[in-house]
């Protein structure tokens, strides 16, 4: 399978997520945003949860990045932190799935090499979210199919504005394997920027998702000078 071919390149993503103190919380409402993207030109959806997977792959044929959000006592990655995770994801309906591929530690003590080799054998498309240049390197090294900005600026370590389009740009003049865009990508614009740098796709979240959070947008800039 050409993997480069599941989203089509130059295409959007849209990430339909919301989290269980959020107002759109639940599986029948991620299906139903899933429906809109599509209407609106999505080429895929990034989603959370096999639950959320198992509704979406229901709803709309589209390819799905899936991922699991999952919190284990001591440790601080968060995007489908094991191999089992990964593999419920994938078994879900997931055409690809999408973890943490920082170096920091992780709940089953394997290393991001062997995640990926274990994930690869059993024939799971990996796209790694990364936060640094030398995390992407490592990931596309050691097998990811995809290297996606996810996690720029959400890493202790790796605080900057975003969209971080430079590192987009840094890892497609690099990457044997495709860079996608993604990480506080607010505007048309951005995501034709990001495009712009080099990025295979985008993805993008709040901004088309998050009713809330477009509100707060609009209301903050109504306060300023009032």
């Amino acid at each position: 399978m050409n993997m480069t071919s599941m989203i089509t390149k130059g295409g959007l993503v849209v990430s339909c997520q919301a989290l269980q103190h959020e107002p759109l919380y639940g599986s029948q409402h991620m299906a139903v945003m899933a429906k809109a993207a599509l209407e609106g030109g999505a080429q895929g959806i990034r989603a959370n949860s096999p639950e959320d997977i198992r509704a979406i792959r229901q709803a709309v044929d589209l390819p799905i990045i899936g991922l699991w959000k999952k919190d284990y006592e001591g440790f601080d990655i968060y995007i489908t932190p094991t191999v089992a995770d990964a593999v419920a994801v994938y078994q879900a309906g997931a055409n690809i799935v999408a973890l943490d591929a920082t170096s920091r530690p992780r709940p089953d003590g394997l290393e991001l090499s062997q995640v990926i080799q274990e994930l690869k054998q059993l024939g799971i498309p990996v796209m790694a979210d990364i936060s640094t240049y030398e995390e992407g390197v490592n990931a596309a090294k050691w097998g990811a199919d995809y290297v996606s900005t996810t996690l720029s600026g959400y890493t202790p370590y790796s605080k900057t504005a975003l969209p971080n389009l430079d590192l987009v740009k840094r890892l497609t003049q690099t990457l044997d394997v495709p860079t996608v865009a993604e990480g506080g990508i607010s505007t048309p614009q951005e995501a034709k920027s990001a495009l712009d740098n080099g990025a295979y796709f985008v993805v993008v979240g709040s901004a088309i998702t998050r009713p809330q959070w477009i509100t707060a947008q609009y209301f903050s800039a109504m306060q300023e000078g009032s």
